[in-house]
């Protein structure tokens, strides 16, 4: 950070006498939040996104990105989503030079020393990042043509579970599917013979088809638009979890002010934007 740790600690115990909490809690060895602390911490990380976006949009638009960027992204989403775009990044910003990691994992962005993360979730989990939504994450239950006239089509979800159901293998709670229609939600128990972490697998299996899964709709909708996959229960949003899920980008506070950073939330924010596979989310 640039400052020497007696300031730091100047700094939090005044902030702290202020506050009238302890914000840490310090032994010889560690030093962790308090409960108070990580609400503090929760709250100001919000407040700082909230400056961030007044900032981005009153900000010098003449100001060029300069210097190493270090983007982290699931890798199928990297592949269809970011991928195809790369060189047009590259040749708006001909100051930056781009490092893509490509990784199903969730990294520790400090360690791993990346800038911007753009993840599939719930941004509430990250209360220490500054987060933007970048898009809804929707879902289809698809299957393919073949598989449906071998094995029918199911009239309803709970039919679902006399079906051969893909899931991903990285989430107990893939084994259950969430279904909600005018408010009311129901659970289903599906069973298949295939589970597997990476979504471009299992979008094989079903083309193949070898039976019907969820899948993001940013991945199928190409394949329901050409007839290769059939969208089943089209009424209904359906997740793998009970909470809804989306797309949204990550970076530590000091990157916050990072020129880099903000040309490529606006480079996301267009391709999503201007993409049929995503539903717009503001930040």
């Amino acid at each position: 950070m640039g400052v020497a740790t007696s300031s730091v600690t100047r700094l939090m115990d005044a902030l702290e006498k202020s506050l009238g909490s302890a914000l840490l809690t310090r032994t010889t060895r560690h030093v962790t939040l308090t409960d108070a602390g990580s609400a503090y911490l929760e709250q100001i990380t919000r407040v700082l996104s909230d400056l961030d976006e007044a900032d981005g949009s009153v900000s010098d638009t003449g100001v060029d990105a300069v210097g190493p960027l270090r983007v982290s992204m699931p890798v199928t989403f990297g592949r269809l989503c970011l991928g195809p775009h790369i060189a047009s990044f590259l040749q708006q910003h001909p100051r930056v030079s781009l490092d893509l990691v490509l990784s199903d994992s969730t990294l520790d962005l400090a360690t791993e020393r990346i800038d911007v993360a753009v993840r599939i979730g719930t941004p509430a989990n990250q209360p220490n990042l500054i987060v933007h939504r970048l898009a809804e994450h929707h879902r289809y239950v698809v299957a393919s043509r073949d598989y449906l006239e071998s094995n029918g089509m199911p009239a309803s979800p709970e039919d679902l579970r006399n079906h051969q159901c893909l899931r991903f293998a990285y989430q107990a709670a893939m084994q259950r599917w969430s279904f909600t229609r005018a408010g009311s939600t129901g659970h289903v128990e599906i069973n298949g013979r295939l589970s597997v972490n990476n979504s471009d697998v299992l979008r094989e299996a079903v083309i193949s088809g070898f039976g019907i899964a969820l899948l993001p709709q940013w991945l199928v909708e190409e394949d329901v638009m050409a007839g290769r996959l059939t969208r089943l229960f089209e009424d209904y949003s359906v997740n793998p979890l009970d909470q809804t899920v989306c797309v949204y980008a990550a970076y530590l506070p000091n990157r916050r002010h990072s020129s880099k950073v903000h040309a490529l939330l606006e480079f996301l924010r267009y391709r999503i934007t201007h993409s049929g596979a995503f539903s717009d989310a503001s930040s």
